[in-house]
């Protein structure tokens, strides 16, 4: 399976591609899609849309992870965000992909084993858990390669148990 992992933000949203075999995982690809502060909010949210539909273009996602947001204490910067989400989201969405949310710190605690897991501990895990990244990645670039492990993570654990539970309420 192919996973995008998402980490969604207004000034810069990573993503990251990975393949899930099985329990191996292969890192593919990761970037970040910056926006310009100084255009409209419309203009910043269709550059993230511009960059997702790029990534799916080129990278053949079967499905999407994306970070959940926790409560802000500053509600317009929470609604901004909120908004790149939302984009961030229905690209994928449009696209036929699963969208799949996982709260920060299920995914810290599916990759680090620490739910308040410091963006060093991340980086440094998601190079420990997939060596083929084998560049220094970015805050926003390891942790939605984090989010698509998590999903990985938890696809195969739904696909083990999903099926043996559903089974045996026969």
């Amino acid at each position: 399976m192919r996973i995008l992992g998402i980490d969604p933000g207004l000034q810069k949203t990573g993503w990251g591609i990975i393949e899930a075999v099985d329990n191996r995982l292969s890192y593919l690809a990761c970037g970040t899609i910056k926006t310009d502060p100084d255009t409209s909010m419309g203009e910043r949210l269709a550059a993230i849309d511009f960059g997702m539909q790029e990534v799916i273009k080129i990278w053949h996602p079967e499905e999407a992870a994306i970070e959940e947001t926790f409560v802000n204490s500053n509600a317009a910067s929470a609604l901004k965000l909120q908004c790149a989400r939302g984009v961030a989201m229905v690209v994928p969405a449009r696209h036929g992909l699963p969208v799949h949310e996982y709260p920060a710190n299920l995914v810290k605690k599916s990759v680090v084993g620490n739910g308040h897991a410091t963006k060093d501990q991340v980086e440094m895990m998601v190079r420990t858990l997939i060596p083929s990244v084998g560049r220094a990645l970015g805050a926003d670039e390891a942790d939605a390669i984090a989010i698509a492990i998590c999903h990985a993570h938890h696809a195969t654990s739904r696909n083990r148990f999903g099926g043996i539970m559903a089974g045996a309420s026969r």
